[in-house]
């Protein structure tokens, strides 16, 4: 396990010499981390990245080279580099579990602990949580454009440098796709590789065909051919099916066979290719393909009749490569007080009102009808409580006439944040990847179709409880001397 203690801002690292030299500074606080907009206008998110953070948490500490290294920057004082020699991490975090859909402005995850403390983490909380969810969430669309095929990732050359390559090839296979080409990523988290061979396997060769032979014979349970080195149709598809006659001859049935293609027409040689083999009677062969595909593509494919089943997609899939960044931020919303115990809220007040933030200690209830489909997400102060007998109001925060009553009985509530760390001790044991990919599947199939869609999807509804609403109006009433007005 990698120590990344000093992946951090060096800027949390002055304030946490402040909060140092100012020990009465030093309270309990509450940090959320959430994002604001969902990437390329999606109509949701897929949470990822919560076991990294976990292990990120469990060996925070202070190596003696860091300190010698922070010592050598002379801007730490010998007391405060004695303290980070002895730190670790003691207070709570709550986290919306992977593979949850998601919504903006909703906390992902929350951290109630000393502020030195809190300060520390956001840096790597923000880079592993935004990165993850930004890849499942891409991963998520490219899975939906494929309806139902399977999608293999194959992105690791692609990607930012070796963590994104893996860490995005995890994220993309909770969001659903089948296979990684990363061999790392299969061995790190028990996830299935996949991958047949390049063009120049085919070319080292003196022949096409004396290489799919040559291939065939290693790989006869996992025969899947590459047909475009020199000729799509005329010369790696004729060879292709004289490999496969051949195979079929000697007896030797494949679990899985096929050609990939990855470059060309692929709507039209799809086509060609699925006649040509469905005339010799293979008719289970897998039509696969890649190059530079992402969602769009898939979708305009499909559209044309393209007859491809089986769908390699790298760089737009690992880099996310229409919207780079997810934009999650980790805002302070309360400090404890230090006689009463109670969470005195805080607000971060902008000009710009989707930058005002939500105040208080927090959790999140998602709110489902009678047969588990979502209706809103209502977020709410940490102590509060509802009863899904009662009837339920529900209201836009912003333009409030917008409302909806939930009768009683007619919907579930559930809490979404979950404890992950109490008193610095790790009380949640994270699911397989292949669990957390299942309870994903789940999560999406509670989202309605309008809500999916990829062009101007329905928005779900994420609102405030009356409580927390009327302490928000509060604090904008109290501050509103702050915020310049132009006239």
């Amino acid at each position: 396990m990698r120590n990344l203690t000093l992946l951090t801002d060096l800027y949390e690292l002055t304030m946490m010499q402040g909060y140092f030299k100012n020990a009465d500074v030093n309270q309990t606080v509450v940090f959320d981390v959430f994002y604001r907009n969902n990437p390329e206008g999606n109509g949701y998110s897929i949470c990822a990245g919560l076991a990294q953070v976990i292990d990120y948490i469990k060996n925070l500490h202070f190596e003696a080279e860091d300190i010698a290294y922070l010592e050598r920057l002379h801007i730490f004082e010998q007391d405060f580099l004695d303290y980070l020699s002895e730190f670790r991490f003691t207070g709570d975090i709550y986290a919306i579990p992977e593979g949850s859909v998601i919504f903006p402005r909703e906390p992902l995850l929350k951290v109630i602990a000393p502020i030195m403390q809190a300060q520390l983490i956001e840096t790597a909380v923000l880079n592993i949580i935004n990165h993850q969810c930004l890849i499942a969430t891409k991963a998520a669309r490219i899975v939906r454009a494929a309806q139902g095929d399977g999608v293999m990732e194959f992105g690791c050359r692609r990607a930012q440098g070796p963590d994104a390559g893996i860490y995005g090839a995890r994220a993309a296979m909770i969001a659903g796709c089948v296979a990684t080409s990363n061999v790392l990523c299969g061995q790190m988290f028990d996830v299935p590789v996949s991958g047949t061979h390049a063009h120049s396997w085919i070319m080292s060769f003196p022949d096409e065909l004396s290489a799919f032979r040559a291939y065939a014979k290693l790989y006869p349970d996992a025969c899947i051919l590459l047909i475009d080195t020199y000729d799509t149709l005329d010369s790696g598809l004729v060879n292709a099916i004289t490999v496969f006659r051949e195979m079929r001859q000697a007896g030797i049935r494949p679990k899985r066979y096929g050609i990939r293609m990855d470059s060309g027409d692929l709507a039209y040689l799809s086509k060609k290719v699925k006649a040509a083999l469905d005339r010799e009677g293979f008719t289970d062969a897998i039509i696969s393909a890649s190059n530079d595909l992402d969602e769009n593509l898939i979708l305009s494919l499909k559209s044309q009749g393209a007859t491809i089943n089986s769908w390699g997609v790298g760089t737009n899939l690992i880099t996310s490569k229409d919207c780079p960044a997810f934009g999650g931020v980790y805002k302070l919303a309360a400090i404890q007080d230090r006689k009463s115990g109670a969470f005195l809220p805080k607000i971060k007040i902008s000009e710009n009102a989707e930058k005002i933030t939500n105040p208080g200690n927090k959790t999140i209830y998602r709110i489902c009808d009678e047969s588990g489909m979502i209706v809103a997400d209502l977020i709410a102060l940490a102590d509060e409580t509802f009863d899904p007998q009662e009837p339920l109001l529900l209201f836009d925060p912003i333009e409030t006439w917008k409302k909806t009553l939930l009768e009683g009985g007619s919907y579930t509530m559930r809490e979404l944040l979950v404890p992950i760390f109490r008193d610095g001790i790790c009380v949640y044991q994270s699911p397989s990847v292949k669990e957390i990919q299942q309870f994903c599947r789940q999560e999406l199939d509670s989202l309605w179709e309008e809500s999916k869609r990829f062009e101007y999807p329905h928005q779900t509804y994420v609102d405030l409880s009356k409580k927390l609403w009327s302490l928000k109006n509060e604090l904008l009433d109290k501050y509103q001397f702050g915020v310049h007005k132009r006239g």
